[in-house]
């Protein structure tokens, strides 16, 4: 019976649109991904408790004050969506005045084409809150570099961070939210 299966074109034409549909399938869901991890160190930003006092220059000198502090204008931490993910984003606006999305303590899944996110969407627990983020404006800050550890994004100078009220881990391929914060002004 099997040979008999087997000698038919139907048969290898069966298996061919399987193994070809199942290589695709293997690609696309990226299975091996719930066992993998990347661990990131950036560096983040120390921000001073108050900002520094003005030191009068001494008479007759003309001393040019000490350069800004960095400033953390907004921040938030992450709650889970499609995967349990924990951490805390803040916007940190730069002594240049460029801006930066810093990420620190950053745990949670791994997963394929995962983005980093600003939203303009309010961050939703549960279910609802999964797929919110892609509805109105949003700027990708780029590829997540890895999902454990801490990790920075600058901002391109044409991205307002006023205009965005929440971060979210991404996932591109799937149009869904792992994890989100809200970013509260400090």
């Amino acid at each position: 019976m099997i040979r008999r299966l087997l000698s038919r074109p139907a048969t290898w034409i069966v298996v061919a649109v399987l193994g070809i549909g199942g290589a695709g399938a293997f690609y696309w869901f990226a299975p091996w991904r719930l066992f993998t991890d990347t661990v990131v160190a950036d560096t983040l930003t120390v921000v001073p408790a108050a900002p520094p006092a003005a030191v009068p220059p001494s008479s007759g000198s003309a001393e040019a004050p000490p350069p800004a502090a960095p400033v953390i204008i907004a921040q938030g931490d992450f709650i889970t969506h499609e995967h349990d993910t924990s951490g805390t984003a803040r916007l940190v606006r730069n002594p240049d005045g460029s801006h930066q999305l810093e990420i620190a303590g950053l745990d949670t899944s791994d997963g394929p084409d995962l983005r980093v996110w600003l939203s303009d969407q309010q961050v939703r627990t549960g279910t609802a809150g999964w797929r919110v983020f892609d509805d109105g404006e949003y700027a990708e800050l780029g590829k997540l570099k890895g999902n454990h550890g801490d990790q920075v994004y600058r901002l391109d100078s044409g991205v307002d961070p006023a205009e965005f009220r929440s971060v979210s881990i991404w996932c591109k391929r799937f149009a869904v939210s792992f994890g989100a914060a809200e970013l509260t002004t400090v």
